[in-house]
């Protein structure tokens, strides 16, 4: 469907793990447990619910006492993966650095919207520095509030005064982008660089190297 010309976006709000900041986390414990030991572990503790807990804004001494409940070696793995938090950060996502500043030397406006511990959140622009190139972000862990759920991006446009037909949201996973979708945001799948530079030269906000040769 084409967009009405007066709703060519303006703005693209980013997510950050796995879009900007590769993020693995088994890297933490590498040197102590194998990546099946890890998975185990993961399964057993329900680590995913955990990380949860601390991207909604529980403080991590809670979140490591409620892993210790059912075991306590799963409360002394939690407790190392948080103490040594950013070796799970493996770098920016390729081609993303360049693609950031592409935008911004575009004039477009830029943004973050990340689940994300309030308590970690501080490694992240050290080991992706087009992190800093956006305008602000807002970190689920500071507002107590987790993506898909809605009232993040009711926030989001209230914080930034954003129209939402007028926002590219760039997430990883489809539920993050179907939620912002039901609220009027244009979603972009991350999968590659590539591809999201293909998506956004289709959205009017980068020009193709055909136009820019000629």
């Amino acid at each position: 469907m084409t967009r009405p010309t007066d709703l060519r976006p303006t703005t693209v709000v980013f997510d950050l793990g796995n879009v900007l900041i590769g993020w693995d986390q088994t890297g933490p414990l590498a040197d102590r447990m194998t990546r099946e030991e890890w998975n185990d572990f993961a399964a057993e503790a329900d680590f995913g619910m955990l990380n949860t807990l601390a991207d909604r804004g529980v403080p991590i001494t809670e979140v490591i006492a409620r892993a210790a409940e059912s075991d306590s070696r799963h409360g002394e793995i939690v407790a190392a993966y948080y103490d040594r938090f950013d070796l799970s950060l493996t770098g920016p996502i390729q081609g993303m650095t360049e693609l950031v500043a592409e935008l911004k030397a575009s004039e477009v406006r830029l943004l973050g919207l990340s689940n994300w511990s309030a308590e970690t959140f501080h490694h992240a622009p050290k080991v992706a520095p087009a992190i800093n190139e956006l305008e602000d972000i807002v970190v689920s862990g500071r507002e107590k509030l987790i993506k898909p759920a809605p009232e993040i991006f009711h926030l989001l446009s209230r914080r930034f005064d954003l129209v939402p037909e007028q926002t590219v949201f760039v997430d990883d996973l489809p539920a993050n982008i179907g939620a912002a979708e039901q609220l009027g945001f244009i979603g972009l799948l991350f999968t590659d660089a590539r591809q999201l530079r293909d998506d956004l030269i289709g959205l009017g906000l980068l020009s193709s190297p055909a136009a820019v040769e000629n």
